[in-house]
């Protein structure tokens, strides 16, 4: 696909935006216990998705930054993705990747976990990935490669990593905000 490099820029900061304003706006003053309750159907907490993404993150956040000094200086309005990238940015995409995936060894999540610790480091992942993205403004974001969490001989341009990580991101926050609306309708026994 083809993209206006500062519109996907845009958009990217966008959602991350919209991603910052759901933790800071329903989980930041919410009691521990709340946000380490399984989902109804089994699924994972509201800090087992942050978690979980968090772990990404400690992958991907220090391979953009290496990708970044080495991108050339931008010379192009355009981007244009690779294979690769679209589709594994269209399979992590909650609009466009509706399959569940098992989690890769190493990004499993624990049962009961520290809500300031993954909150915090959730948010300043978040900040981290705006300001690379920022960065990204003036580069060519398809000039450097970097290599997927599953092996370290597939790599999809740094632009694709962009959009992957935010979309994965995005699939996370939700099902995190299905799970916290649900224990809102779930009626509490009392005794």
């Amino acid at each position: 696909m083809k993209f206006n490099r500062s519109e996907l820029i845009d958009e990217l900061r966008a959602e991350i935006d919209n991603q910052v304003d759901i933790v800071n706006k329903h989980y930041i003053n919410s009691p521990g216990n709340r946000l380490n309750k399984p989902a109804l159907d089994g699924g994972w907490s509201v800090l087992q998705c942050l978690d979980h993404l968090n772990s990404y993150g400690d992958y991907y956040l220090p391979k953009i930054n290496e990708a970044l000094e080495k991108a050339h200086i931008r010379s192009d309005e355009f981007y244009r993705s690779g294979w690769l990238g679209d589709y594994f940015t269209k399979i992590m995409s909650p609009e466009t990747g509706t399959k569940k995936h098992k989690a890769f060894k190493g990004h499993v999540p624990g049962a009961s976990l520290d809500a300031a610790g993954v909150l915090s480091e959730f948010l300043r992942q978040e900040e981290l990935l705006l300001l690379y993205l920022q960065k990204a403004r003036a580069l060519d974001i398809g000039s450097a490669r970097i290599p997927v969490s599953i092996s370290k001989w597939i790599t999809m341009k740094l632009g694709d990593t962009f959009r992957f990580l935010i979309a994965h991101n995005r699939r996370h926050v939700l099902q995190a905000e299905r799970n916290f609306n649900s224990q809102d309708l779930t009626p509490s026994v009392t005794s």
